[in-house]
């Protein structure tokens, strides 16, 4: 008998939950949620393995985040996936992460051509081995087409270095007279990051208690709500991104001005 009151319980919860999902779709949802996966390390010590095995955990978090955002009709879903600061992390690790894209799209592309998904990467390739790029090329190649949720891929991707690249094209444009200096404003500017055909981020969320940007979108980022949470990246779902979203919901976007009952 206590049992089935215990699993009574636990389904009238489910329900409820469920209930709360769904109700998200009824308010505004952010068109772009941008990511910082972070905890991936501190999961795995958590349970005595190896760093490489919260990557991997973390990959299959990428899968779930994925499918949920698009069954919410989000629009893009930026991924903070490697920073040009990550190559400082040891050999190993870091030879393991640059196998997670092609793991990662060579098991679930299918999935995401089939759910209209189409995948992008923004950051500098230089310094990747060929088999990540191959994988991303690939993937991108293969659901160019699609035109519903765009799963961007920061891979080997800073926001300084991204800047500065931005600043030597525009600089690059003037002195060959095809930009004119006095035409170029937040508009034009934005118009040279690796995020031209993106809008802006409506909210980031980074994970594992963390509360810091680390180099992540920095231009991009200058409006967007942002969301912490103690929650490790392998073991966010869809609970944690309901009460992200709810949050977003929940707050009032002025960008800078009033609303009218504050006039």
């Amino acid at each position: 008998m206590l049992n089935k009151l215990k699993q009574w319980k636990r389904q009238q919860g489910s329900d409820s939950f469920e209930e709360r999902f769904q109700e998200l779709v009824k308010h505004p949802i952010p068109g772009h949620i941008a990511i910082i996966m972070d905890g991936n390390g501190r999961w795995a010590k958590k349970r005595a393995l190896p760093r490489v095995a919260g990557h991997h955990e973390g990959m299959k978090c990428v899968r779930r985040i994925t499918k949920l955002a698009n069954e919410l009709g989000v629009e893009t879903l930026t991924l903070y996936a490697f920073s040009t600061e990550n190559w400082k992390r040891p050999k190993m690790e870091v030879e393991f992460l640059m196998k997670l894209p092609e793991e990662f799209l060579g098991t679930f592309l299918p999935e995401l051509i089939e759910e209209n998904v189409q995948v992008r990467m923004m950051g500098s390739t230089g310094a990747l081995p060929s088999n990540t790029t191959k994988a991303v090329t690939k993937a991108m190649e293969e659901t160019r087409h699609n035109d519903g949720l765009i799963l961007n891929f920061a891979l080997n991707y800073g926001s300084r270095s991204e800047i500065i690249d931005s600043m030597k094209h525009v600089l690059k444009d003037v002195q060959n007279g095809i930009l004119d200096e006095n035409q170029i404003n937040e508009e034009v500017f934005s118009s040279y990051l690796m995020t031209k055909d993106l809008k802006d981020p409506d909210l980031l969320i980074r994970t594992s208690g963390e509360i810091r940007l680390s180099n992540f979108m920095l231009w991009q980022l200058a409006y967007t709500e942002f969301f912490f949470t103690d929650v490790l990246w392998p073991d966010f779902g869809k609970e944690q991104l309901t009460e992200a979203i709810e949050a977003y919901q929940g707050r009032s976007r002025r960008f800078g001005g009033l609303q009218s009952e504050e006039s």
